[in-house]
């Protein structure tokens, strides 16, 4: 299934010999960045950037594509959708060629709508919510599984350890309430029902309220979709009250960043990842990763975050390669619906004209007592 073929940069750039220039950038390929430097999921923004910065910075020493550079524009949202939406205004009155790596999915549901209108790809946001998925969007291309995809192996994994009282902790906007869609979904399929469900407010940390109503139900388990400030809130305050089940999150929630966040109290807290991990090099694609954060020297951290925003830029790099001479969005359209079961190192990505999901891939890891991460 899996094949290890790799991508290579002096073939990307030779492929690209006739890449034209599009929106009046003659030396560089500009793509927009809206997404969260700043605030409590600023980790989340600032490790994917780094990560497809590494990529980039990397092809761009080889040549970029057809001579070409190429550049992220980044702006801050704060994690906030309005704040999002007027970035992403900009960046259009920009001419930017693609959106690239939007944080979140109440960000990116602001956004997608004004690259549709403009007719402008939106590549790679880093968000699984069926929300946008469905309907088919021909401008989106989303790089990662989604979240119904990452419950669904919670779930299966409770269920497999013979736990059936599943409670959700949700950020209460979009993103929670697609998580939750998931494990009520997953679920529903054994029979089953959440047996509390709780809420936090986006960009909070109040999450009292929500211990006590979901401790009181007494879980097996608690399935926790939020970013890593009010998740790790919630761990220690539930704990605290005296929970001592399962606690689940899902990619979303910046598995470093959690630990980071929690330390000790980290150990045993699993998260489902949907890009394969950075630490173990057990696949192609991981050890090329490694390799090349090892020769920053300190500059970049290797985890998942970094990884998924590494990936995502080798696979959008690789439709402006495929795009040849037809350039401009059309043909990177066209070019990217040709990535059909390419495999990049081990992951591998399928895009179509009606396929706009690449991935499925899903596995669950745990955190350690000393901020490390176990898959």
């Amino acid at each position: 299934m899996i094949n290890r073929r790799q991508f290579s940069f002096a073939a990307g750039a030779a492929g690209l010999a006739g890449f034209p220039a599009v929106h009046a950038q003659s030396d560089k390929i500009i793509l927009g960045q809206s997404a969260a430097f700043t605030g409590p999921a600023a980790q989340l923004g600032i490790q994917f950037h780094a990560g497809a910065k590494l990529y980039f910075d990397q092809l761009n020493a080889q040549g970029g594509v057809g001579g070409r550079s190429v550049e992220i524009r980044k702006m801050d949202d704060g994690y906030e959708p309005d704040r999002c939406a007027d970035n992403t205004k900009k960046l259009l009155e920009d001419d930017v060629f693609a959106l690239f790596g939007y944080i979140g999915t109440p960000t990116s549901l602001a956004a997608l709508p004004l690259a549709t209108k403009a007719r402008v790809p939106f590549v790679a946001p880093f968000t699984g919510a069926m929300a946008l998925r469905t309907p088919l969007n021909r401008y989106a291309f989303h790089v990662r599984a989604s979240y119904n995809d990452e419950t669904a192996l919670i779930v299966k994994q409770l269920h497999n350890l013979g736990l059936t009282k599943v409670a959700v902790f949700y950020q209460n906007d979009a993103y929670g309430k697609a998580g939750l869609d998931g494990v009520t979904l997953a679920l529903s399929a054994l029979n089953l029902k959440p047996v509390a469900v709780a809420t936090v407010e986006r960009n909070s940390v109040d999450v009292a309220k929500a211990v006590e109503t979901i401790n009181a139900s007494a879980p097996d388990a608690v399935v926790q979709v939020s970013a890593y400030k009010s998740c790790a809130a919630y761990v220690r305050a539930a704990r605290k009250a005296g929970y001592g089940g399962g606690l689940y999150n899902v990619s979303f929630v910046g598995t470093q960043a959690l630990a980071d966040e929690l330390g000790r109290e980290g150990a045993g807290v699993v998260v489902s990842q949907v890009v394969p991990s950075p630490y173990t090099g057990n696949k192609p694609i991981s050890r090329e990763f490694a390799e090349a954060v090892r020769k920053t020297n300190g500059a970049v951290q290797a985890n998942f975050s970094s990884m998924e925003g590494y990936i995502a830029a080798r696979v959008l790099a690789e439709g402006l390669r495929r795009s040849g001479a037809k350039g401009g969005a059309e043909g990177f359209i066209s070019a990217m619906e040709s990535i059909n079961g390419q495999p990049f190192g081990g992951f591998n990505v399928n895009f179509s004209r009606t396929e706009r999901a690449a991935s499925s891939f899903v596995e669950l890891s745990m955190l350690t007592g000393d901020g490390r991460v176990r898959t």
